[in-house]
């Protein structure tokens, strides 16, 4: 492979260039007018314009990606996440012209694709899972019916889709009907699949999922897990590796219910699989994501597998270089997201100009972002900036790490989430690790700003006036590349 397309852009388009051009391979990038300036375009060795600033007529265009593909003799194309990156249509169309969709083969997006598919897939490899139902419902009396046996309070969700669209918690009968109406619709709309099946509400869950590798020759490994609870809207904010709460025997446990759910569907390439922990400690299967994943850099860290390398040698059809015993947990990691939202107003995207976009370094400081000072936030595609991410050895070091990167990272001219990361990082729930799925719900209120964020101001005041002053005996020089993260 000398050549990849990434159908992808900012920071995941970044990210896989940079590990292409370390392996040697070319690259090119496609890109809609809105990112015509964008970082990652000039990035590559060849960028070609695809259409105008919206996805359809841009990034989830297949046709045109693949011709661009076949014109510049691409060998290989990466989709990132998002877009294309789990469209089973998109994964044959690559195929069908001869060229390699660094991902799975589009039976396993399809299945997995699909929760009732995947929740039928993996039965056969006695994979726990939410008492519930496992065929599709659309008969309100029926599914009323089994909403009694299984015990209110239940969960009415989408087969298709995710980020929480189409789901609806029922705590009493006489909610049902109604519920049950609304997240048909929603799925209906959303997806084009008003599909919906029923399960039992897990209150207080922990949302925890495993890393997973497998390649063309039956190897399939997992490297650890990832807690991803702290959450808003069901997407996720502040994401961290290992967890803190599993022991030994739980963490051996959900790896191996991964790697079967990854042999169930004949899995290729890096994946995710998603599970839910109940407080007495049980997991659940809940779904799995058939690409790499926002957060698989906090697994990186703490494994020091580069995992877009692993997924084009899987591609390729080489064998996995690492087995199973061969990966230890080193130290710890926590990624913030870092969107340009407001979190003091419902975290609603906040769009406008990076008027200062000053990146934190150091020993264990990783960024990885696709923005420039004086760049504009463009309203069309998600809102995220950068990935912060921090790698420790221990994490309490981790945490405290994590807060000075916060105050380091310099942004003015819009809303962003890092103050809510300094938020979390000093709250006793989330240093205790005792947290679950309603941290933002429970904690990020009026009463919890004003103990959490309000002893801050003066240290930040203090910082900031220290910065000016230090900066006025700095000799200036060009900004240094945030991307180098391979050097802790």
């Amino acid at each position: 492979m000398k050549k990849i397309l990434i159908a992808n852009r900012g920071e995941i388009a970044i990210r896989v260039m940079r590990t292409a051009k370390r392996m040697g391979i070319k690259t090119v990038a496609v890109y809609s007018e809105a990112d015509k300036y964008a970082p990652f375009v000039r990035y590559a060795d060849e960028a070609f314009l695809l259409g105008p600033a919206p996805s359809d007529e841009s990034y989830l265009r297949m046709d045109k990606i693949i011709e661009i593909a076949k014109t510049t003799n691409t060998d290989g194309i990466h989709p990132g996440y998002g877009f294309l990156s789990e469209n089973a249509e998109f994964s044959k169309m690559v195929s069908d012209a001869g060229i390699k969709f660094i991902g799975p083969k589009p039976h396993a997006i399809k299945v997995m694709g699909s929760k009732l598919a995947a929740k039928k897939t993996v039965k056969a490899f006695d994979i726990p899972m939410v008492p519930g139902t496992d065929e599709a419902i659309t008969d309100v009396k029926a599914a009323k019916s089994i909403a009694l046996e299984i015990g209110y309070p239940i969960l009415i969700k989408a087969s298709a889709g995710g980020g929480g669209k189409g789901m609806r918690v029922v705590e009493e009968e006489s909610q049902f009907e109604e519920q049950m109406e609304l997240a048909i619709s929603e799925a209906t709309s959303s997806f084009g699949d008003g599909s919906v099946f029923i399960e039992k509400y897990i209150g207080s869950p922990r949302h925890i999922e495993v890393q997973v590798l497998a390649d063309q020759h039956d190897n399939v490994i997992h490297l650890f897990e990832r807690e991803c609870s702290v959450q808003r809207r069901h997407q996720k904010v502040v994401e961290e590796a290992p967890s803190a709460v599993l022991n030994e025997t739980q963490r051996k446990d959900i790896g191996q219910a991964a790697v079967d759910v990854a042999r169930s569907c004949q899995y290729e390439g890096a994946g995710t699989v998603e599970f839910i922990l109940d407080t007495d400690g049980s997991f659940y299967f809940l779904e799995m994501n058939t690409r790499l994943q926002v957060e698989h850099p906090v697994t990186e860290m703490i494994t020091n597998v580069d995992l877009v390398e692993q997924q084009i040698n899987i591609a390729r059809g080489e064998k996995l270089s690492i087995q199973q015993d061969d990966l230890k947990i080193q130290g710890h990691s926590i990624e913030l997201r870092v969107y340009a939202e407001d979190p003091e107003n419902k975290f609603l995207p906040s769009i406008g100009t990076l008027n200062k976009y000053i990146l934190p370094e150091g020993e264990g400081v990783r960024v990885d972002d696709a923005f420039e000072e004086g760049m504009d936030i463009p309203i069309y595609y998600d809102p995220m900036i950068a990935k912060l991410i921090v790698y420790a050895d221990s994490r309490i070091a981790c945490i405290e790490k994590m807060k000075r990167a916060i105050n380091d990272y310099k942004i003015e001219g819009i809303e962003t989430t890092l103050n809510f990361g300094q938020f979390v990082m000093h709250h006793e729930a989330f240093v205790s690790g005792d947290f679950n799925t309603h941290f933002v719900k429970n904690y990020f209120n009026e009463e919890g700003k004003k103990k959490y964020l309000e002893p801050e101001a003066p240290l930040a005041a203090a910082m900031a006036i220290q910065f000016i002053h230090d900066q006025k005996t700095k000799i200036q020089l060009p900004r240094r590349s945030s991307n180098n993260w391979q050097k802790r």
